[in-house]
């Protein structure tokens, strides 16, 4: 299986890597998300667009990619991606009035998905973001599957195409069953 990692010039991609490259099988190649055209991403399999500072419209192709590929590869948006696959769907991206950063809180998993199968039932995980999905103006085409205990959306698929993503960092250490949620997403 061929992924393509966008990278969105964070720190955090060289774990996602690691992580995806220890199954076997697996193959990655990242990209930067402004030297690379959407059209080079054709022979991967999956796409993952990874975490990264700013906001999505700041973020190269990245929303190129998700217009490009929404209806042809399974794509896994995190952090950065996961805001991104929101706002191109229709969403809104708030603020928080306090950023979480080097910190894990509890997941509750609200809606059944693949990405949770085989987790033991207390999920942490670890956030470093200062923006989230708002609640308040959600798209018709995205469901929430996961939110943290302050009430953060954490996870939302969209209803039609097979597009997730993740607002916390399942490559950090913070969030210990990070590597099961990737390999459920490349199981799928």
């Amino acid at each position: 299986m061929k992924i393509a990692v966008i990278n969105n010039y964070d720190s955090f991609v060289h774990n996602i890597i690691h992580y995806l490259e220890s199954f076997d099988g697996v193959e990655v190649a990242a990209f930067l998300n402004d030297d690379v055209y959407v059209e080079e991403l054709e022979k991967f399999d999956k796409i993952v667009l990874s975490p990264g500072p700013g906001l999505p419209k700041e973020a190269g192709i990245l929303l190129d990619v998700i217009d490009y590929y929404k209806d042809k590869k399974s794509i896994l948006g995190v952090c950065l991606g996961h805001q991104a696959i929101a706002e191109y769907f229709g969403c809104s991206l708030i603020n928080l009035e306090q950023p979480l950063h080097g910190i894990a809180t509890k997941l509750h998993i609200v809606e059944d998905d693949f990405l949770w199968n085989n987790l033991q039932n207390d999920i942490f995980v670890g956030h470093y973001h200062s923006w989230c999905v708002s609640k308040n103006n959600l798209s018709s085409k995205i469901s929430i599957t996961a939110i943290d205990e302050l009430g953060n959306i954490m996870a939302l698929k969209h209803k039609e195409y097979d597009i997730r993503g993740v607002q916390f960092h399942p490559e950090s250490v913070l969030t210990p069953q990070g590597k099961k949620i990737i390999e459920n997403w490349l199981k799928n």
